[in-house]
């Protein structure tokens, strides 16, 4: 996140700086040791990006905090090593033929602190993620639950919400529409049990170490603020006999290429990020550490609609037309990544996908040059410039590309200004709207369509950054959710992703890869295309026998 006036020369001086840096990196002064591993015990310090916001399942949304929660709590179902949903604390399930009341049969399995797990704890967490004093940032992805959208907005009691215990063991959901990705969505924070019996007591302190109670493979012993959230083994957890690593150190790890030489040193056995530029060197110096695989995200900008110029469709349709993508995907970031021209990325399950915008295809001075012909339309030109400012992460990949955004837009008379900010307090201030353009990231929830068009629906709240509105674009979403035939749907999405492009309210820049960095000795860590990686599969080499993965579904 700085700025240049041009771009190839600005950045063939960053890659001359950045080569300069490489050599003294032998010389760099080392950062703090890992700490000591128990005798007898299995350790493993891992990178995790940025300093989580709360532990509270209701209260996240980045992906660093989600890789600490979900090792404390289980859903319903969880990730199998490769990235699937399998059974968590459902050991099966089944489902009414017209695929609205779904049942859960629940495992037997205790908290930490001894008392058993529940249905009830399931219809509490639910109805507290869609209260509106809870005030959750991701309520809006479960209002497929019966009468969620009216809970969440005050207008129904939360006794209203589709969820009950039929017996302990027993949960019942009621849905408002056919959803056969539920067993997927069942895994996300967003459907975590919470333990009633502490958080009714305890109220929010319920996350702090020595007061957070898990059903998961790991309780939370430790938080130093911007230093490490330390994890151990749950010996109640109901398969700890399988779980291989006793404590887990997660570091928030913003600068990349330290952590890369962290890890190299082996003062990190891993980093959930690896500087894309850095990727080929590093295939060569360590390849054995690289970890990359396709991944159903998207980077892409969003325009405030607040904004007076932004209510103007072509100046969104300018700003989009004008960035080089392959210049960012092929010659900056080389680590894989695609030029994205639409929202939802290859891959997603039982879709086609949108057709880019037809300047797609057109040469960059074409693009440059109708760019500044609309904008001259809207009113901005040498005269009366347009003036706006990105704000953006400070992570690395931002980092890189974001001065090739602003030299394409000055190319077309925008001027331009960059304001970085930890990741955390960029979404804080994309959820309150104070941004002009945001630089945002998307991951999927669950491996559908619906996954990523939810976003600019009127309805998502914090999540719909720009605050995107067309009731047909709702309406093509609502024939989606009520659509049985996967075809019919399918064609229902993508007429939605079409008129969301032709409207430009995001302008998608490109599709993710996923990139780790892990040591060699570490084991049971397997690429997949959601990117999640459970500790409780993982091991060191030598310690212990790694554990086994997890058995199919039942129902």
């Amino acid at each position: 996140m700085s700025r240049i006036d041009r771009a190839l020369p600005a950045l063939g001086n960053m890659f001359v700086l950045g080569l300069a840096a490489l050599s003294l990196a032998a010389c760099a002064p080392k950062g703090p040791s890992r700490p000591p591993c128990p005798p007898g015990k299995v350790c493993i310090q891992a990178g995790n990006v940025a300093e989580p916001v709360s532990l509270d399942p209701h209260k996240i949304t980045g992906v660093w905090e989600d890789r600490i929660v979900s090792n404390l709590l289980v859903g319903l179902t969880e990730a199998d090593p490769e990235g699937n949903a399998v059974p968590g604390m459902a050991e099966r399930w089944e489902t009414t033929p017209d695929g609205l009341v779904w049942t859960f049969y629940l495992r037997d399995a205790d908290w930490s602190d001894g008392v058993p797990v529940t249905a009830d704890d399931f219809v509490f967490a639910l109805r507290r993620i869609m209260s509106p004093q809870t005030a959750s940032e991701y309520a809006s992805l479960l209002y497929l639950i019966k009468n969620a959208q009216a809970v969440s907005e005050g207008k129904a009691p939360k006794e209203a919400l589709g969820v009950r215990a039929v017996s302990p063991k027993v949960l019942e959901i009621t849905l408002e529409h056919p959803a056969p990705y539920l067993p997927q969505l069942a895994k996300h924070q967003t459907m975590y049990p919470l333990p009633r019996h502490v958080v009714e007591r305890l109220g929010d302190k319920w996350v702090t170490p020595g007061n957070y109670v898990s059903n998961g493979p790991y309780v939370v012993t430790d938080w130093k603020l911007g230093d490490y959230v330390k994890i151990v083994k749950n010996p109640r957890f109901y398969e700890a006999d399988k779980v291989c690593v006793d404590e887990i150190y997660l570091y928030p790890t913003s600068d990349a290429t330290m952590a890369e030489r962290r890890v190299l040193r082996g003062e990190l056995d891993m980093n959930a990020d690896i500087q894309s530029n850095r990727i080929a060197f590093l295939r060569e110096k360590a390849p054995q550490y690289v970890r990359t695989h396709t991944y159903l995200g998207v980077t892409y900008l969003a325009f405030n609609s607040s904004v007076p110029a932004f209510r103007d469709k072509r100046v969104r349709v300018a700003l989009a037309m004008a960035i080089d993508r392959d210049f960012i995907t092929q010659k900056l970031l080389r680590g894989g990544q695609k030029p994205a021209y639409t929202f939802v990325p290859p891959g997603v399950a039982n879709y086609e996908p949108a057709k880019p915008p037809a300047w797609a295809a057109w040469p960059l001075e074409k693009r440059q040059a109708e760019a500044r012909r609309l904008l001259a339309q809207a009113g901005y030109g040498p005269g009366r410039p347009l003036k706006i400012e990105i704000k953006h992460r400070n992570t690395p990949d931002p980092m890189l590309f974001m001065p090739a955004i602003q030299a394409d837009w000055k190319a077309i008379g925008v001027d331009t200004a960059l304001a970085q900010n930890e990741a955390q307090i960029a979404y804080a201030a994309f959820r309150s709207r104070d941004f002009q353009v945001a630089d945002a990231a998307w991951i999927a929830d669950y491996n559908d369509a619906m996954s990523f068009l939810y976003l600019q629906q009127s309805a998502t709240g914090a999540q719909n950054y720009g605050d995107y509105r067309n009731p047909a674009y709702d309406a093509l979403l609502a024939k989606a959710d009520n659509e049985p035939d996967a075809k019919v749907r399918a064609g229902y999405l993508a007429q939605a992703e079409q008129m969301m492009l032709d409207d430009a309210p995001v302008a998608p820049i490109y599709f993710y890869v996923n990139k780790n960095l892990v040591a060699p000795k570490v084991t049971g860590f397997v690429d997949n295309i959601v990117d999640q990686h459970r500790a409780r599969y993982w091991c060191v080499a030598g310690s212990r026998t790694a554990p086994a993965a997890p058995a199919a579904p039942k129902g």
